[in-house]
Parts: C-alpha cells; structure tokens; sequence
C-alpha cells in the first residue's frame, strides 16, 4: 500500500475522524476522499496540502517522504 493510503488510514484512525467530516474539511466529495484511501485516485497538490492542515501534519509525511509528522516552523 503506497505511503499516502497509509498514512491517511493511520491519521484517520488515531484521531477518530469520519470520512465525511474529511471530505468536507478538503472541499472534496465523499466518494473523491474514498477513492483517495483505497489508492483509486491522486489528489491534487492542493488537496495534499489540505489534508496536512486538517491533520495538523507536512505534507511530506502524507507523501512518505519523512517518517516525521511534524511540519516544518
């Protein structure tokens, strides 16, 4: 499983999010975010970049580039 699935599962599970309040906080469609965890769809940069700001971490964590979730100050 490629790291951004991962990662959005992982992020998703410890912090208890629905699909839906996720969509919704990325200006995506439901069925968009869906397909975005089962690897069926890439998101945008700009997406990537929403999704860091909802979870709070760098969009080279979402991406695997770094194991460390804290973005950069």
């Amino acid at each position: 499983m490629p790291a951004l699935q991962e990662r959005l599962l992982l992020l998703k599970s410890k912090t208890g999010a629905l699909q839906q309040q996720i969509a919704n906080a990325i200006g995506v469609s439901l069925r968009t975010y869906q397909r975005f965890e089962h690897g069926e769809r890439e998101p945008t940069a700009s997406t990537i970049v929403a999704l860091a700001e909802f979870y709070g971490v760098s969009t080279d964590y979402l991406l695997g580039v770094t194991d460390n979730p804290k973005p950069r100050d």
